[in-house]
């Protein structure tokens, strides 16, 4: 989606990753629900990729040092729109059997598997570059996998342009993004001490660090171990979460990175995930989009206001359009359950009763679906909190609704294969036959057909581990409604008229009391609002007020959660600026790269010794009007007033949040001493606001190439 995002924008971009001989595994499922993985090897030359060539016509190759041996590695390409993606594959016959498997699966192998797949993406994919003749001025590392290519970058600046180890570092971070996916510390990837040196040792000098200034660069405050999430944001300067709310657990995730900033002012913003519109949107509703928003839809996917238009559409053509998917989908799902049923000895007469409610020809029973990977906190099962009141939701003859689960659990997943055979237990009892189905083969084909053909799309994530979700969104644009945790994009994109969501309960609570109190409220909404405004019949034959919130969902998530405004914002927030300090560092040979990385080596030394003390006598009253003075004084320790910044915050009196809607003063140094040698700051301020005023003072490191204010995480408080 970023690829085809970046393509049609048109932006010179490039993607690197690694070819997988067998991707991830195919998925069949048992009588008794147990999965069963295997894995087939794709064949390069029915894909649509090529070798990547040199000028000459020669195909293109790197490599990479392992412990007592080098890892040759050939570069693919795929052409996506406009730009190229860059694929890289160990499997070779120059490789020894071990390091040929390097490529082989996703999520395969172990910790040194592991380790070595991320060696190859991010020193391999640099030297791919470096190959090829290319010279990014940006790089994006995408989840901390990536992350070892701030190592490589650093080290090709110390070898090539003869630069200490701060300030190439200080280059790389400049120029370099780092977007994380992980909502959970346990997720973000680490690697023990020796497992680090083993394939590291032979780079200690090379990157002119000792042993423990290199192990210093993964390790947080928590863990010796290597950390890769560490090593990105010490070499990147633009660092975000993938929602409003990830950024925010983000923040508080590694908010050991910057100790002395609060985690809502650390720099770890935001960017919210989108999906590529046009390859997620049914055909049938880019004709129809065509026909009555007009042919420049795709141009303007991101006017909100031009997507108002959806509620234009004939509410009985919405509604035809989305009967029309849902016979689609009906259709796939009825084949995959017969293959599976028959392949499990399963009788005729048994497989009808099971179809009986997923019948293309009649596709007007409430469908609602869930599919996704069967991880332990998506809560896959959450459904079945109440058979009892569960069954009466599902079984009224008037108003029956069936339910269609597909995913797959990691096959080291234990909890997640448990999810599986306890749907696959719910869907045999008697009363769930044909309401409950488990479809196995979780694929991209699959999912396209249950996006855009299920009538409501159920996500119940425990709340806030959900760090964006995409499914949603591909279901929301094709007028697919939305049941969900308000975790995620849909704590963003709930207005309480395009779909329904869930409160998450306390976090304080056990996650059994969370889990049983949030099944009620899906109950709730399930029997009291869901089911019964499918069933509102008018006199069309379909309910008017669902096609009205089917339309809002579509025209509230299509111009907000695509890809292209995603790319759009990475290229503001992120892309443009870095590309810009690149230039800078590089128009100034580098004098830039080493003016910031001594002053900051000077302030870490001196900021130990830094304390700030009130001068001026404290004033409790004040009439509107009048104005307020203060004095600070400052102990610099070695260091000169202007390398710091003395500030106030000034606020209203309030218990919400202080720090977001405060106002803030800086203060200027005087040029005069206290006898105790301290550096005199002064501050004349009169209050724009009356009533109850408070407020903090402050002081922080200052230099005007830093890329955030507070990225050295430092932070004195009065």
């Amino acid at each position: 989606d970023h690829c085809r995002a970046a393509s049609d924008l048109r932006l010179p971009f490039i993607g690197i990753g690694l070819l997988y001989r067998q991707g991830y595994f195919h998925q069949t499922i048992d009588g008794d629900g147990n999965q069963i993985a295997t894995n087939s090897d794709s064949h390069f030359e029915d894909l649509p990729i090529v070798p990547a060539k040199h000028a000459d016509g020669s195909e293109a190759y790197t490599s990479v040092n392992l412990p007592g041996r080098k890892l040759n590695i050939k570069i693919w390409q795929a052409k996506i729109g406009h730009i190229t993606l860059y694929l890289l594959d160990t499997d070779l016959e120059s490789n020894n059997a071990h390091d040929r498997d390097i490529t082989h699966r996703l999520y395969g192998g172990d910790k040194v598997m592991r380790i070595e797949q991320e060696i190859v993406l991010g020193i391999g994919g640099v030297c791919a570059l470096q190959e090829l003749g290319l010279k990014p001025t940006v790089w994006h590392i995408n989840e901390g996998h990536a992350a070892f290519l701030v190592l490589e970058r650093v080290r090709q600046k110390i070898t090539d342009e003869g630069m200490d180890f701060a300030s190439a570092l200080e280059y790389v971070a400049v120029n370099t993004v780092f977007t994380t996916h992980t909502p959970v510390p346990a997720g973000h990837d680490h690697f023990g001490e020796g497992m680090v040196q083993a394939y590291f040792e032979h780079y200690y000098p090379e990157l002119k660090l000792s042993r423990e200034e290199f192990l210093a660069l993964g390790r947080t405050k928590d863990s010796p171990d290597f950390n890769m999430t560490a090593l990105a944001i010490r070499g990147t300067r633009y660092n975000n979460g993938v929602s409003r709310i990830h950024g925010d657990v983000s923040a508080g995730i590694c908010g050991g990175m910057w100790p002395e900033i609060e985690h809502k002012e650390n720099p770890m913003t935001y960017v919210t995930n989108g999906v590529h519109a046009p390859t997620f949107l049914a055909t049938e509703w880019s004709e129809v989009l065509e026909r009555h928003l007009g042919l420049e839809w795709s141009a303007r996917m991101n006017d909100v206001e031009f997507w108002e238009g959806v509620d234009n559409i004939p509410d009985h053509l919405f509604w035809s359009v989305r009967q029309s998917l849902k016979a689609k989908m009906l259709n796939m799902v009825r084949e995959r359950i017969s293959v599976q049923h028959f392949r499990n000895h399963g009788s005729e007469a048994h497989l009808d009763r099971l179809l009986k409610y997923v019948n293309p020809e009649n596709p007007n029973i409430l469908t609602i679906g869930f599919a996704r990977r069967f991880a332990t906190y998506k809560r896959a099962t959450m459904l079945f909190g109440d058979l009892d009141w569960l069954r009466e939701i599902l079984n009224d003859p008037e108003r029956p609704a069936v339910f269609i689960f597909a995913g797959k659990a990691h096959p080291a997943d234990i909890p997640g294969q448990d999810l599986i055979r306890r749907i696959t237990q719910i869907s045999k009892m008697p009363e769930f036959i044909g309401k409950v189905l488990l479809v196995e083969g979780y694929d991209l084909a699959l999912s396209r057909k249950l996006v855009s053909g299920v009538d409501v799309w159920l996500n119940n994530p425990l709340y806030p581990l959900e760090a964006s979700g995409t499914s949603g969104m591909k279901a929301g644009i094709n007028g697919t409604i939305n049941l969900s945790v308000l975790d995620g994009w849909w704590g963003e994109s709930y207005d309480g008229k395009n779909g329904w969501a869930i409160k998450p309960v306390s976090e304080s609570l056990s996650e059994e009391v969370r889990t049983h109190e949030e099944t009620r409220t899906l109950y709730e909404l399930l029997q009291d609002q869901v089911v019964p405004l499918y069933y509102e019949h008018g006199k069309m034959g379909f309910s008017p007020n669902w096609v009205k919130m089917a339309k809002r969902s579509m025209a509230t998530i299509m111009p907000r959660f695509n890809s292209k405004r995603m790319v759009g914002e990475y290229l503001a927030k992120c892309y443009l600026p870095a590309s810009k300090q690149h230039r800078l560092y590089k128009q100034s040979q580098y004098k830039n790269s080493h003016a910031i990385a001594d002053w900051k080596a000077r302030v870490r030394h001196a900021w130990a010794g830094v304390a700030l003390r009130r001068l001026d006598v404290a004033q409790k009253e004040i009439s509107y009007g009048d104005s307020l003075r203060f004095e600070v004084g400052v102990k610099l320790n070695g260091l000169k007033p202007n390398d710091l910044v003395v500030e106030m915050l000034l606020s209203l009196f309030t218990k919400r949040e202080k720090l977001q809607n405060s106002r803030r003063y800086h203060f200027e140094a005087t040029g005069t001493t206290t006898e105790a040698g301290e550096q005199v700051f002064a501050l004349e301020v009169r209050p724009e606001q009356c009533g109850k005023l408070e407020y903090h003072i402050r002081a922080y490191p200052y230099h005007e190439m830093l890329t955030h204010p507070f990225e050295l995480g430092m932070m004195r408080w009065l």
